[in-house]
């Protein structure tokens, strides 16, 4: 894991690699069905190149390049080597036999991020779950046997180390106080979490806010989302959103300015991330009695 380069995960470098074929295509007045036919291909896989749902060939993208006119060899070599990195499988191969692949997905956006904003109503965030926590909200999947346990929670413990590291993204967390209250895994458990968020609370690179019970409903009542934000100007914001079975991914501009907004809502609705210590330390005071 040491040596992935930060913010540089596959799926990002796919979608770095698409923005750029397109911007050279549209540069140069080429239309995609142009594009397609000297690939020997189709408009269609064009628009999944430039969008960066596909895998690139080094051959397509030597020969976009020359039918763009792209005559610089250090853009040339850099395109190039985009491309490899796009088709190199992420940290997380390892754990494939128990990862779906929409999951897949999520870890690399996640570890190629520089800011990661999330809502929670449930369960606290996965990069601020202790292992015994995790172990437990693994287990409330029935059909997760203990190997399977073992190895979903060693994998969210790798994230973490990723998010620890030097120059690894910011979290902006906001958490429904019910989070702070559900004693899954028992109490015991419970306790070492919220200890573990007191701690979390006070590390530069996280800033943790509580909706506490008395601020009634709020303006995310819809659900528990995450919004990733990247060091590449190329690469537009993604919201996040998990489902029982599959993951929700959107980049479209209007929606991700209304989840934005949503989360800016949150933020101020929330108590100020100087006041998360001594809510912390009141539930933690609960738990103790």
């Amino acid at each position: 894991m040491d040596s992935e380069e930060p913010g540089g995960g596959p799926t990002v470098r796919r979608l770095q690699l698409g923005s750029r074929l397109r911007a050279l295509r549209e540069a140069s007045g080429i239309s995609r069905a142009d594009a397609g036919y000297l690939i020997r291909s189709s408009e269609s896989k064009i628009s999944r190149m430039e969008l960066g749902r596909v895998s690139f060939k080094q051959r397509d993208v030597t020969d976009l390049l020359e039918l763009y006119g792209v005559d610089d060899p250090a853009e040339h070599d850099r395109l190039l080597a985009l491309a490899r990195e796009a088709n190199t499988a992420g940290w997380w191969h390892a754990y494939s036999d128990v990862l779906s692949t929409w999951f897949q997905n999520y870890l690399d956006l996640e570890q190629s991020a520089e800011l990661i904003r999330t809502y929670e109503v449930q369960f606290v965030p996965g990069l601020l779950q202790t292992d015994a926590y995790a172990r437990a909200v693994i287990a409330l999947d029935g059909r997760a046997g203990p190997p399977d346990v073992d190895r979903r929670a060693q994998l969210r413990m790798a994230r973490q180390q990723l998010h620890a590291r030097p120059g690894g993204p910011r979290l902006w967390a906001v958490l429904d106080e019910a989070v702070l209250r559900r004693p899954i895994g028992g109490y015991a458990v419970l306790l070492e979490q919220v200890r573990s968020l007191l701690d979390a609370s006070q590390r530069d690179n996280v800033r943790l806010q509580v909706i506490p019970f008395a601020r009634g409903g709020h303006s995310a009542s819809g659900g528990a989302f995450t919004i990733l934000r990247f060091p590449h100007r190329e690469v537009p914001d993604v919201v996040y959103i998990e489902h029982l079975t599959s993951s929700l991914y959107l980049d479209k501009a209007e929606d991700v300015d209304r989840y934005s907004a949503a989360m800016s809502r949150l933020i101020i609705e929330a108590e100020p991330p100087e006041r998360t210590p001594s809510l912390l330390q009141t539930v933690l005071d609960d738990l103790d009695q």
